[in-house]
Parts: C-alpha cells; sequence; structure tokens
C-alpha cells in the first residue's frame, strides 16, 4: 500500500514556476514508477510526465517538453514537478501516481494522491 499527499500547488502568472511535490508513505517507494498527471474541467486525466523507479528514465507530455521536470528522492519517499514558464493552459487539478511500470495510461497505476489545484493567471 502507498499513499501520496501532493503539496505545491497554487497560482501563478504566465511565465513563472512552480514546484509540486509527491511525499510517498511505505517503504515499497523506491520499487514504483511515478507518474504526475492534470485534470482541467470538463477534461480527462491526462499525463504530464512520468519517471522509472530509479530515475533513469522519463516521459514528457509534447505540451510540456522544455518547460516541465520531473525527479524523485527515493531517500525522502518524493517525487518532484518542477514547471517553469507556466501558461494558462496548464492550469488544472495535478495528481500524482505510483505504478508497477512507467506509463502514460492512468489505468497502468495503482495509487493515487487527492490532487493539487495549480491556476496559471494570463
Amino acid at each position: 500500500q502507498v499513499q501520496l499527499v501532493e503539496s505545491g500547488g497554487g497560482l501563478a502568472q504566465a511565465g513563472g514556476s512552480l514546484r509540486l511535490s509527491c511525499a510517498a508513505s511505505g517503504r515499497t517507494f523506491s520499487s514504483y514508477a511515478m507518474g504526475w498527471f492534470r485534470q482541467a474541467p470538463g477534461k480527462e486525466r491526462d499525463v504530464v510526465a512520468a519517471i522509472t523507479w530509479n530515475g533513469g528514465g522519463t516521459y514528457y507530455a509534447d505540451s510540456v517538453k522544455g518547460r516541465f521536470t520531473i525527479s524523485r528522492d527515493n531517500a525522502k519517499n518524493t517525487v518532484y514537478l518542477q514547471m517553469n514558464s507556466l501558461k494558462p493552459e496548464d492550469t488544472a487539478v495535478y495528481y500524482c501516481a505510483a505504478g508497477r511500470i512507467m506509463r502514460v495510461h492512468t489505468s497502468a497505476y495503482d495509487y493515487w494522491g487527492q490532487g493539487t489545484q495549480v491556476t496559471v493567471s494570463s
């Protein structure tokens, strides 16, 4: 069982930055791939970025490539999402998730956090 708690969301201006954190409970965090997803009102939950269990592999959605960076610290049981050059279209609830294999689909992830709101003003 893994419990995930996101933090770091809030209000930012276009062009600004935010750093999301996702703290995990349990001693098996380092065995899980992690993903960040987002869901805007009326839209599906889509992958933003994902990272393998050891950080050796990453994936980014085209819409965030070059702006967002996913990283993890297995000693701290935490995964991060550094978001730079924010755009109003980045506004959404952001969720972190844990799964056995790094994938882009929500169905591949077994555990989810409660989400944190990110709002980017123009």
